[in-house]
């Protein structure tokens, strides 16, 4: 293979792991366990306990946090190939990504990229470069000139374009020099081939595979950095199309304009009017709500006759029809994904629902609005949270409060004693439903901390069976379906849906997320001024997403950053 003559495995190493994030440590939401209702970690500006709040008029000051080093996500990857080189490409593997703390973004700053990894990068650059100069029509169109020389005016001008392109940036002399210089010794007497080689190259570099967004010292405060115009254009566009920046990007940064608001605003509008940006929005709210756990739903259909090989995927597009409408369409109040009564829906879920939808087909989806009585409302009673929050054959209201609690509020839920049986007793021949089985776990001083915490809210959902049908009798057994959140009595899912609309906590915690999937990390004590700040503009906003997009790109959280120190 050309890649280890050109970026050993060792330097790659070194370089990619060099990247990885293991600076900041959590000092809210993450840190501390819940430990009864209401609680979310010490300090969490979810809660009464929030630090951004009192001890004297000026509050704690603002300071970033740490330099990180994100490697490019698969898609974000894929993404990069195809504006570099166009469409139809060969895919080859590349490792998987992680998401920890949800977002695939935190798991490229968190972890090291295997040898393996390494060698399928390399991989994948030699077949895509031998596809396209293999390409007589399609070198041609990418060149731009036909190269008489493998160092020649045309060859050099090239790299010079492509270069900017593939860096996010401009190539300094050297680097142009190195890369000319390779497309000149491995040409063997073929430009052609030689810029093959060099592409190649190119596509194995650190300086492509990671966003190196290491920041500038900052005129208007010497105790911090700010990033540069480019670093500014990357950020903007692996946040809004999670995507490399186009050339009008690299133009406006070149010119300066990314460094003063009016610009930043003006670019950040330009990219959400286009569907890249509405893509990169679904993106984000998939890996937030955790829709890609509908792709491991599966019922016996015999069990659950409504249940289709089809119906997790119609479930995820609901999600994202809704999405859609209220970030878009409507331009409206975010917050009530977990209250609204308007919804999506094919005949599979007009089916699972219970619901009239005319014109709705397999492949056609309608809005419809719940009925006004009826037990659904929000997103937390749509088919794809109850179904990927449920057991094969039972319902799971501790899933479906532990999801409540870590993903709608931002709380924790530490995982249980590792020595302690979590499998529910279904021989027990006195406990007649899964509220009386999950008593047995309620009783243990073990887990009673956490099942007090994420049980109550969980038995809301129990009208709602294992993948999301209405239902009154649990194994033949009437339903007691009430609970509470944080030692409010609800009656039902319904009156949860009520109790959510106005919880501040649903505005922070979405804050809170965007910022850790905008950064590629968590956010720690010092930047949670910067967050209670955008959550006071979000709320000015009428929590609109996109305003909150447009409000984040030029807060100082997304524009600087803290020197790592060894210190």
């Amino acid at each position: 293979m050309i890649g280890r003559s050109l970026v050993p495995i060792a330097l790659a190493g070194a370089l990619l792991g060099a990247a990885c994030y293991n600076g900041a440590t959590p000092q809210d939401t993450d840190a501390p366990p819940a430990t009864g209702p209401g609680t979310s970690g010490g300090g969490d500006p979810s809660t009464g306990g929030d630090p951004t709040t009192g001890g004297g008029e000026e509050g704690p000051t603002f300071v970033p946090g740490p330099q990180v080093l994100p490697r490019l996500t698969v898609p974000q990857y894929r993404h990069s190939i195809e504006h570099l080189l166009g469409p139809a490409l060969p895919a080859p593997p590349l490792e998987p990504d992680t998401n920890p703390y949800l977002f695939y973004t935190i798991g490229a700053t968190s972890t090291f990229i295997s040898e393996l990894g390494v060698q399928q990068y390399e991989e994948a650059a030699d077949q895509i470069a031998r596809a396209v100069f293999d390409d007589q029509a399609r070198r041609e169109a990418l060149v731009g000139c036909v190269p008489a020389a493998p160092a020649d005016a045309c060859v050099q001008g090239f790299l010079a374009t492509f270069g900017r392109r593939a860096y996010r940036r401009p190539l300094t002399a050297d680097e142009l020099n190195r890369w000319t210089t390779v497309s000149d010794q491995l040409s063997t007497g073929d430009p052609w081939r030689g810029l093959q080689y060099a592409v190649a190259g190119i596509l194995q570099s650190p300086h492509f595979l990671y966003r190196i967004e290491l920041g500038e010292p900052d005129p208007d405060d010497g105790t911090r950095l700010r990033f540069t115009s480019y670093e500014m254009a990357s950020r903007l566009s692996f946040l809004l199309w999670n995507g490399p920046p186009d050339d009008a990007l690299l133009a406006a940064a070149e010119a300066g304009d990314l460094l003063n608001e009016a610009g930043l605003l003006a670019e950040a509008d330009r990219l959400l009017a286009d569907p890249r940006a509405r893509a990169a929005i679904q993106e984000f709210f998939a890996q937030y709500l955790n829709l890609g756990k509908l792709d491991g739903v599966t019922r016996d259909p015999e069990r659950y006759p409504l249940f289709t090989p089809t119906l997790p995927q119609s479930m995820r597009t609901e999600v994202q029809l809704l999405v859609d409408d209220l970030v878009y369409r409507e331009d409206s109040d975010i917050r009530q994904i977990f209250s609204t009564r308007r919804t999506f829906v094919n005949a599979e879920l007009a089916a699972l629902y219970g619901v009239d939808a005319p014109g709705a087909s397999p492949i056609t989806f309608v809005p419809i609005d719940l009925p006004e009585n009826g037990p659904r409302a929000g997103i937390l009673t749509l088919g794809a949270f109850l179904a990927m929050n449920a057991h094969e054959t039972l319902t799971s209201p501790t899933n479906r409060g532990k999801y409540l609690r870590e993903r709608v509020l931002c709380e924790v839920v530490p995982p249980p004693p590792g020595n302690v049986d979590t499998n529910l007793d279904e021989e027990n021949m006195d406990a007649h439903t899964v509220r009386e089985k999950l008593e047995q776990h309620r009783k243990d001083p073990v887990c009673a901390g956490c099942h007090a915490v994420i049980d109550p809210p969980g038995f809301l959902f129990e009208n709602f069976d294992s993948i999301g049908a209405y239902r009154t009798e649990d194994n033949g057994w009437p339903i007691d379906a009430s609970g509470d959140l944080d030692g409010k009595p609800l009656a039902n899912a319904r009156e949860l849906a009520e109790a959510l609309k106005d919880d501040p906590r649903i505005s922070r915690c979405m804050i809170k997320q965007l910022f850790r999937h905008a950064t590629g990390r968590l956010e720690i004590l010092s930047e949670l001024p910067g967050l209670k700040e955008l959550g006071d503009r979000f709320e000015g906003s009428g929590y609109r997403f996109r305003q909150l997009l447009l409000d984040f790109v030029v807060s100082d959280t997304f524009r600087t950053v803290t020197e790592e120190t060894d210190a």
